[in-house]
């Protein structure tokens, strides 16, 4: 049985989507910095396509074993969005996603977090340190504290 029209349209569309998204459209090619440091950059890719074609019963037109052939007409499209989303800085023992999205705030302080937690542990043991230096010892066990 011969192959519809409709179905050519789609393979040479998705063949095209194919052909323009692979993977290192998602994940790109890693860059070196003169550091250490490798970036890389992500992207989000998002695809749509479409077809569709109909059928008109035509008189008179014959194909080769004498059957009537009807009048074909269709069309095809496809469309491919790519949106970068941000960078993998890989480097100092640490990697770190550094998002394009300007208002990011929320996954910048996530980033953060640890940095934070470990500034505020160590200011209160820094301010235990300090007031156990300032405080009077304890009198030494067995001696009387006379009454105020």
């Amino acid at each position: 049985m011969p192959e519809h029209p409709i179905e050519g349209l789609m393979k040479t569309a998705m063949e095209s989507i194919k052909e323009m998204v692979n993977v290192n459209v998602v994940v790109g090619d890693p860059v070196e910095t003169a550091d250490g440091t490798v970036i890389i950059p992500v992207s989000r890719v998002a695809c749509g396509f479409g077809a569709g074609g109909g059928e008109l019963e035509a008189q008179g037109r014959q194909g080769q074993d004498g059957e009537q052939l009807p009048f074909f007409g269709g069309g095809s499209g496809a469309g491919v969005s790519v949106q970068p989303v941000g960078f993998l800085v890989v480097g100092n023992g640490q990697v770190r996603l550094l998002p394009v999205d300007g208002n990011a705030v929320i996954d910048r302080l996530i980033d953060l977090a640890p940095q934070l937690v470990s500034q505020i542990q160590s200011l209160f043991k820094r301010d235990n340190r300090q007031q156990a230096m300032m405080s009077p010892p304890p009198p030494p066990p067995g001696a009387t504290i006379p009454p105020m």
